[in-house]
């Protein structure tokens, strides 16, 4: 789906970005979305060239592009710079900026942390942590005019609480906790939901309880979509990936041998080439030393000996 707009001149109409509106009747018409990460403008123009519809800048760049431990350590400003390149580079999609750690602690803080995501990110939503516990905070955004995606089962930001990362939702009384926090969500009104980390099966029931879409990342195929991190989706770390990623490109692998390559040639002497040379007349360059007939003395020798000198003020 691609909304379009023009104007009675007859000039080429553009395609309009996406709205929230749009994801519900993609939803509503049994189309799955499929989501990404993009943390910058180049990884951005990719998404939107690829016809992504929804593209989050997650906080999982502070660990991807940033190198931090955990997403716990990336900042709102942090996340607005990178929010703007992405806004930036993506004319279609719907942007979705994420909630860092502690910026949605109460009502008030979330309206902060939100509208900057709005305003000054240019992010048409934002995404939060969390179930029953930040109901409240979901419905306030929603009420005050701020679009919201949920994200339930493992959250990396609770992740000093949970200790490692692992699948959520297992037993009875996680199961049915996770179903409350799906219901929760949904009746504070946001438009959409992570589900991260669970069982195959719970993740299908949950998405079938629910009117909103589920967007699944490590939970099987039972969810309405799906949202991957952008550099496993492309293999762009050289790193061993989680078990729930399917890597479609080994990007890390083809820039690390490039630059093997590049280093080698550099070395070797044999780049840059005559393709990547740019040449100039040799007369002209001979003029410029004091090297031509015309800087000659009578006798033929040169009137400077070996030619205006280079530390010369010309």
């Amino acid at each position: 789906m691609s909304a379009m707009t023009g104007d009675a001149s007859g000039s080429t109409p553009r395609t309009a970005r996406l709205t929230v509106a749009d994801i519900g009747r993609m939803h509503a018409d049994g189309q799955r979305l499929a989501t990404v990460t993009a943390y910058d403008y180049p990884t951005a123009r990719l998404a939107d060239a690829a016809g992504i519809p929804l593209v989050l800048v997650g906080d999982s760049l502070a660990q991807v592009v940033l190198g931090y431990e955990t997403t716990v350590r990336i900042t709102l400003d942090e996340m607005l710079h990178h929010t703007r390149a992405v806004v930036r580079g993506t004319s279609r999609a719907l942007v979705v900026g994420d909630m860092p750690f502690l910026t949605y602690p109460d009502e008030a803080g979330a309206l902060g942390a939100a509208g900057r995501f709005l305003q000054e990110g240019g992010a048409q939503a934002v995404k939060v942590e969390g179930g029953v516990r930040t109901a409240r905070v979901v419905e306030t955004l929603v009420r005050n005019g701020v679009p919201v995606m949920g994200h339930i089962g493992l959250t990396p930001q609770a992740i000093h609480a949970i200790g490692k990362f692992r699948v959520q939702g297992k037993t009875r009384e996680q199961a049915r906790s996770l179903l409350g926090d799906a219901l929760a969500i949904q009746e504070a009104g946001a438009f959409a939901i992570v589900l991260e980390l669970l069982p195959a099966q719970l993740a299908e029931a949950i998405t079938q309880r629910l009117r909103i879409p589920t967007i699944g990342i490590g939970s099987g195929p039972g969810c309405d979509g799906q949202i991957q991190v952008l550099t496993d989706l492309l293999g762009l770390s050289l790193d061993r990936p989680p078990r729930h990623v399917r890597r479609y490109a080994t990007l890390g692998e083809t820039a690390r041998d490039a630059l093997v390559a590049y280093a080698a040639d550099v070395e070797a002497g044999t780049f840059p080439g005559d393709a990547e040379t740019v040449r100039m007349d040799d007369a002209v360059l001979a003029d410029v030393l004091g090297l031509s007939a015309l800087d000659r003395a009578a006798d033929g020798e040169p009137g400077i000996i070996g030619g205006i000198p280079l530390d010369r003020d010309l």
